[in-house]
């Protein structure tokens, strides 16, 4: 793949509990088969082996297809900071690459997440197509993990998830 472009999306969340819970939520198998691309009633796999160079693999299983999300940790630093890659190898070849910081905060902890999008060009794209496409990948993502950080957020404040699906 030759051309191509990057969009960051960064989202700020605050949560009622000590960054310890939440940087826990992204590498527990058992919570992130509750929140992570993934619910606990459609969750197939969850594995995860965290250490750098270590992986994770989440399989959903909904409308009678298997999607499944994978990536490699590239930086673990319990419990400030967290970066690995991100790939649903279903959908394109592209690596994303994803860092979550942690900042205790006076009650609670901060979470800065960021996502480097990688967004294929598609042959004679002008620059506007290229604007639009990156546009529309961040907005994508955003409603995505917007969706999933409220269940996180449930998850690792009151120990469950309301939301099924």
């Amino acid at each position: 793949m030759n051309d191509y472009s990057i969009t960051a999306l960064t989202m700020t969340r605050v949560f009622e509990v000590a960054p310890e819970r939440v940087f826990d939520a992204w590498l527990n198998p058992e919570m992130m088969r509750k929140w992570l691309f993934t619910l606990e009633g459609t969750n197939k796999v969850a594995q995860n082996n965290p250490q750098v160079g270590g992986t994770w693999e989440i399989v959903d299983h909904r409308g009678g297809k298997d999607y499944r999300a994978i990536g490699e940790y590239l930086e673990i630093d319990p419990p400030h900071k967290l970066v690995f890659t991100f790939r649903m190898p279903q959908f394109s070849d592209t690596v994303d690459t994803i860092t979550v910081e942690f900042k205790k905060l006076q009650q609670g902890c901060e979470m800065t997440f960021t996502h480097n999008i990688v967004v294929p060009h598609e042959q004679n794209w002008t620059k506007g197509d290229i604007e639009k496409a990156l546009g529309e990948y961040r907005d994508g993502s955003e409603h995505g993990w917007n969706s999933m950080f409220l269940g996180m957020k449930e998850l690792v404040e009151t120990g469950k998830i309301s939301y099924t699906g």
